[in-house]
C-alpha cells in the first residue's frame, strides 16, 4: 500500500526515538521523500554526521537516490524498537526508470537522529532485475502483523536468516522452510521442493561461500528479518568490498513463508546480461 507524500517533517521531537510510533513516522517520512525526490523532507531525522550509502558507496544524500522523485508500486516497512532500526521496500516498477530498493535506517537512541542510511538500489543490469516480475510475485503475498499468541521470538526470527546464509557454506544446516517454498530474487521466482515431513525446502544451494557482514532488522510484529550482507567473490576491489544485497525474510510459526532478495552487480554480467547495475537513478 502506498503512503502518500508528506511535505512537513514529522520529527518535531525526538523524545521516542525507539519506539514503534516513532519509527513508523520515519518510515513514512523517508517513503514520503522518495516519492516526491525531496530529501528535505527528512531533514529533521538526520544527525549531522549522517552516514549515507547507496550500494556501500557514501554519497551526499542532497544527490542521490532521493534527489529524484520516483513512481513507487509497492512499499513496506519494518520497525526495530530494540535495534533502533528501520527497513523498507520499494519497488518502482512503472517509473520511467524501473528499480527495486532495500532501504536500512539506524537512529541514535538518545537524539532520535539517523546515524546511518544504506541503500541497495537495483536497476536494469543487477542481479536478476526485473521490476514487473517482482511486483507481480510479491503483490499477492500477505505482510500483515501477526497476532501477538502467535509472533516467533524476535531471537528466533533473526535466527532463520542467518540459518539461511548459513547453509551457503555448510550444507548441514537445516533452513526451516514452510510454504510456498520459493524466494523472489531479483524479479525471479526461485522455487524449491517442499518436503513436508521435514520442512524442508529443496533448493539449489552454494555449499562453499560464507556470506560476512551481516546487519539486521527484526520486527516480531510483522514476523520479518531483514539482513544487509555482502556476497565475496564479486566485488569491486578484489576482496575489499563484496557484492551488496538485502535479503527480506516473513516467518511463520518458526518458518521462512516469503523471501524478497536485492543484490548490486559490481562486476560485469553479474546481471547475467552483461551489464552493470548503476548506483542511484540516472
Amino acid at each position: 500500500m502506498l503512503v502518500p507524500i508528506i511535505l512537513t517533517s514529522l520529527f518535531t521531537t525526538a523524545s521516542a526515538s525507539c519506539t514503534r510510533p516513532f519509527l513508523k513516522s520515519a518510515t513514512t517520512s523517508y517513503i514520503a521523500s522518495q516519492l516526491s525526490g525531496q530529501p528535505s523532507i527528512i531533514t529533521a531525522l538526520i544527525s549531522p554526521n549522517l552516514t549515507y550509502t547507496e550500494n556501500n558507496i557514501p554519497l551526499n544524500i542532497s544527490s542521490g537516490t532521493l534527489s529524484r522523485p520516483l513512481k513507487l508500486d509497492h512499499t513496506f516497512s519494518a520497525h526495530d524498537t530494540i535495534n533502533c532500526a528501520t527497513f523498507t521496500e520499494l519497488i518502482g516498477a512503472n517509473d520511467p526508470h524501473p528499480s527495486v530498493i532495500h532501504t536500512r535506517i539506524v537512529f541514535a537512541p538518545n537524539d532520535g537522529k539517523a546515524s546511518l542510511i544504506e541503500s541497495i538500489v537495483t536497476d536494469a543490469g543487477d542481479w536478476l532485475f526485473n521490476a514487473t516480475g517482482t511486483l507481480t510475485l510479491v503483490t499477492p503475498e500477505s505482510w500483515s502483523p501477526i497476532p501477538a499468541e502467535q509472533q516467533d521470538s524476535r531471537a528466533a526470527i533473526q535466527a532463520i536468516g542467518d540459518a539461511y546464509f548459513d547453509r551457503f557454506a555448510n550444507t548441514s544446516v537445516n533452513v526451516p522452510w514452510g510454504p510456498p517454498c520459493y524466494r523472489v530474487e531479483g524479479g525471479l521466482a526461485a522455487r524449491g521442493t517442499l518436503h513436508n515431513d521435514t520442512g524442508f525446502c529443496e533448493q539449489v544451494w552454494p555449499s562453499t561461500i560464507h556470506v560476512p557482514y551481516r546487519r539486521y532488522v527484526v520486527d516480531e510484529e510483522v514476523g520479518v528479518v531483514d539482513v544487509f550482507t555482502g556476497f565475496p567473490g564479486l566485488d569491486r576491489t578484489q576482496g575489499n568490498d563484496a557484492m551488496p544485497d538485502s535479503h527480506l525474510f516473513r516467518a511463520e510459526g518458526g518458518r521462512i513463508k516469503f523471501v524478497h532478495t536485492a543484490s548490486s552487480c559490481v562486476v560485469a554480467g553479474c546481471g547475467l546480461n552483461g551489464t552493470f547495475g548503476r548506483t542511484g537513478l540516472s
